[in-house]
């Protein structure tokens, strides 16, 4: 496709395809939230796309944007195997580009297209609406006449419906954390309207950065449907923690939601004693055999979805390479993976770093992260099967207390 412009027409024709490339539906529809217009010194900031409409298997589905690994003249891949089947289901704030947008008329000329742009933060490649066709129709001529416009200078096109998907908008740019501290200084009826605002993943991110108990509150206001996206988005020693302040027949009705295999890790997560690194751990981590090459390894380390903490490190196992693993062999770290040439086995590359069992205390835990200047220490089981590992955030997190997120002092202007 041509430069960095997208045009959703186009897009709207393309095939949606699996990890491996195959082809399993067609792409009908985007679905975009509103931007915000720049006021005074402040930028416009634009619509952003948060998922495709596709027809897989005679069923109408979205598809998160987060999920699309590539958008090009091939279709759109998945980045993951997994593909979620249910109707889809359009949320308030949420405009079909196709459908709604394409053809409207702005005056004396009608929407022709929408061209979006790629955008790349730390974590993944996201798309917004940058560029809007117009065409002109004139009595003496044919064919109409187009032009390419910002979409700021079409603004009732993608104006907010509500003072808080605008404030949801304003606040996109901004650091989870800081608008963790706006949500904190809202009226409770205010923080769900915020989170209806919000995707799924903005929404996620927030809710990590937020004490349990304020989690509680928000989550408990959220449908099923936006529960399995927003659990989706969340990692796993956070949704357990969430869990964790809930009456057990809540956890149950959350767990309900879940994808099969994901409640039976936070199930695994949610027997683990508090303050212990089995309740701390996650079992998120990146595992690879000794067979590995540098090359593979350096491959994963890439992948934006991880968290920093957790991609400075490569945990070499034997079979099977998902927690709980075979026996652990060692660990590999970034530096020297840089060092290596690209075709070697990382099994001879593995450092001997210390590990811990799912009972040793958060500060046996924090000891260890200080002595070996780790980001990240392996949690292994009796017979040294790896379980997952104990990040130096979630060990700060403990180690401030409950309270610390509330006593922070840094806030977002109003």
């Amino acid at each position: 496709m041509a430069a960095d412009l997208i045009y959703a027409f186009r897009v709207m024709r393309l095939p949606l395809l699996d990890a491996g490339g195959a082809p399993i539906g067609r792409i009908e529809d985007i679905v975009a939230i509103p931007g915000r217009a720049g006021k005074g010194r402040e930028p416009a900031i634009p619509p952003r796309v948060v998922g495709f409409v596709a027809n897989s298997q005679r069923r109408r589905i979205f598809v998160n944007a987060n999920r699309i690994a590539e958008l090009n003249s091939d279709g759109a891949r998945l980045r993951s195997w997994d593909v979620d089947l249910n109707p889809f289901k359009r949320r308030p704030g949420e405009v079909l580009i196709g459908a709604e947008l394409i053809d409207r008329r702005i005056g004396d000329e009608t929407v022709s297209d929408i061209a979006l742009r790629p955008q790349e933060d730390a974590r993944s490649t996201y798309w917004v609406i940058d560029k809007v066709r117009l065409a002109r129709r004139n009595t003496l001529r044919r064919r109409p006449s187009y032009r390419l416009v910002d979409f700021d200078e079409v603004p009732a096109l993608f104006e907010a419906q509500t003072a808080m998907q605008a404030e949801a908008a304003r606040l996109r740019e901004f650091h989870p954390a800081e608008v963790a501290a706006v949500v904190r200084a809202l009226p409770i009826d205010q923080r769900r309207q915020l989170a209806e605002a919000m995707d799924d993943e903005r929404l996620a991110d927030v809710l990590e950065e937020l004490p349990e108990a304020e989690q509680v509150r928000i989550v408990e206001q959220l449908d099923r449907d936006r529960l399995v996206g927003v659990f989706d988005e969340m990692e796993y020693d956070d949704l357990a923690d969430l869990l964790g302040e809930m009456a057990p027949a809540d956890q149950e009705r959350m767990l309900g939601v879940m994808d099969v295999d994901d409640a039976e890790v936070i199930r695994r997560l949610l027997s683990y004693e508090e303050g212990t690194a089995g309740g701390l751990m996650t079992p998120e981590v990146i595992i690879l055999g000794p067979d590995a090459t540098v090359a593979e390894a350096l491959a994963q380390v890439r992948d934006p979805d991880w968290v920093v903490s957790i991609a400075t490190q490569i945990f070499v196992t034997q079979a099977p390479y998902k927690a709980p693993t075979g026996k652990l062999v060692g660990v590999v770290h970034v530096q020297r993976l840089l060092r290596e040439p690209p075709n070697m086995g990382i099994g001879r590359l593995v450092a001997d770093d210390p590990t811990v069992t799912p009972d040793a205390t958060d500060r046996e835990v924090a000891e260890i992260l200080a002595s070996y200047d780790l980001l990240a220490v392996a949690v292994t089981d009796e017979a040294g099967r790896l379980l997952g590992a104990v990040t130096v955030d979630d060990v700060l997190d403990r180690m401030l207390g409950a309270g610390w997120r509330t006593r922070r002092k840094r806030t977002v202007e109003t």
